[in-house]
């Protein structure tokens, strides 16, 4: 007779459903823990999040105020007894408070977020995310020891990715059912500072003119490339994105700017340029290209700085000189090439081996390389760990995230200890889709 396995612990386990990534990505995946044995139910605080989420009979409404969510957060998981819970982005108001009580309660915390090593991966973490991630107490010799019994052969980024436009639709489909079916949800307040009318607009007026946002990108790209010059790359950010707002010294793009144009003004080579590129996502709820005329003409460098929206990265790093940045993920991409980056913000990758720690202009007159060595070794440890492959919004790469994540979820140990301990799912045979 066979020897029959016991089954899965995952029958005994409760998870708990906050906000998600705009789209079905967390239906689907409630979809496959359910099959797994576990048992799921989703808080929707909006239409938005009750329009993605298909299964009526796990769906809590929230109807009350921000004040009141902690308590009521505490009891329903008290009520429901909740093992688990699975939120994007964990500094959110409504987050940030169901941690700290999931915390105190011994409730295990998975957070989903865009991929440190993104476009292609995704970011899955337990506790937190970002700034408040395991990685930031982490030397990269920590790395090395738990990566020896690794062979694993790193991937390379693929060259394109399908994710964006689908990015796009599903936003502007989630903010028009806030807009238009909001009705039972009258306490709901958005977690960014413009309304949900004004976030609907900025995601239609994107999607529309994206025809013309994609020439005007290629004939600046086209102008860096062929103008012989020298040049840096600023890599911009969302004013609104938590990463920016949370674990950086700044308040507003505007600040960054300003710090970045007067350390070139002072320290780079007179006939060096400046290129300034911005988050593609980018909606133009701040005036990015006014606010750099601006402070191009006080400091005196007319002719010498540029402004790209959006767009791949890849082909304007090809020739730059450095990068800087306030904690972008896209400083991974420059790592990647050995390009020296000044980094201002709190970042899981600002190791000392490879991130500089020269004043702004001693970096953009003399800058020193990264350690690609480190860098390689570090890359490695994550996508090992928290880095899966996969996305959020286009069908191919959801289906290519949940062939992974749900082991992971289900799994005794976070990602970070289940290479230590030998037991992490092995990553090399992943076959990237685009």
């Amino acid at each position: 007779m066979p020897q029959t396995l016991p089954r899965s612990p995952a029958q005994n386990r409760v998870f708990l459903f906050l906000q998600g990534p705009h789209g079905p990505f967390f239906h689907r995946l409630a979809r496959m823990l359910r099959r797994a044995g576990t048992q799921v139910w989703r808080v929707g605080f909006n239409a938005g999040d009750q329009a993605f989420w298909r299964d009526r009979s796990s769906y809590i409404p929230y109807l009350g105020s921000v004040e009141d969510w902690p308590d009521t957060f505490a009891k329903l998981a008290q009520e429901k007894g909740i093992t688990d819970i699975v939120l994007y982005g964990d500094t959110r108001a409504i987050h940030a408070e169901a941690v700290k009580r999931a915390r105190a309660m011994g409730l295990q915390v998975h957070v989903f977020e865009e991929g440190y090593m993104r476009p292609y991966w995704v970011t899955y973490e337990r506790g937190g995310s970002n700034g408040h991630s395991r990685l930031m107490e982490m030397s990269v010799e920590e790395m090395r020891r738990d990566l020896e019994m690794s062979d694993m052969d790193t991937p390379l980024p693929p060259a394109k990715w399908g994710d964006m436009r689908h990015h796009i639709f599903y936003g502007a489909l989630y903010h028009w059912f806030v807009m238009f079916r909001n009705g039972r949800y009258a306490n709901f307040r958005p977690h960014r500072s413009l309304s949900v009318t004004q976030e609907f607009r900025l995601y239609i007026r994107r999607l529309l003119t994206l025809p013309f946002t994609a020439l005007e990108r290629w004939i600046a790209t086209w102008r860096i490339r062929t103008g012989g010059f020298p040049y840096h790359l600023a890599l911009l950010q969302l004013e609104h994105d938590s990463s920016f707002q949370m674990h950086s010294p700044f308040s507003t793009m505007t600040d960054f700017l300003e710090v970045v144009i007067k350390g070139f003004a002072e320290g780079a080579p007179l006939h060096h340029h400046l290129v300034f590129k911005a988050h593609p996502l980018e909606d133009g709820r701040v005036n990015l290209r006014n606010e750099i005329r601006r402070l191009t003409a006080q400091y005196g460098l007319k002719g010498r700085v540029h402004y790209v929206r959006g767009g791949k990265l890849a082909q304007l790093l090809a020739d730059a000189r450095t990068a800087v940045t306030v904690n972008s993920t896209a400083a991974q991409q420059v790592l990647f090439r050995g390009i020296p980056i000044k980094v201002f913000g709190d970042a899981v990758y600002a190791k000392p081996e490879f991130v500089s720690t020269q004043p702004l202009p001693e970096f953009f007159a003399q800058p020193g390389r990264p350690d690609r060595k480190a860098y390689q070794d570090y890359r490695r440890y994550l996508l090992e760990t928290s880095q899966i492959p996969g996305g959020f919004y286009s069908a191919r790469a959801r289906r290519q995230l949940l062939r992974l994540v749900v082991d992971m979820m289900l799994a005794p140990e976070d990602p970070y200890d289940a290479l230590k301990s030998g037991t992490a799912a092995p990553r090399q045979q992943l076959r990237l889709v685009n």
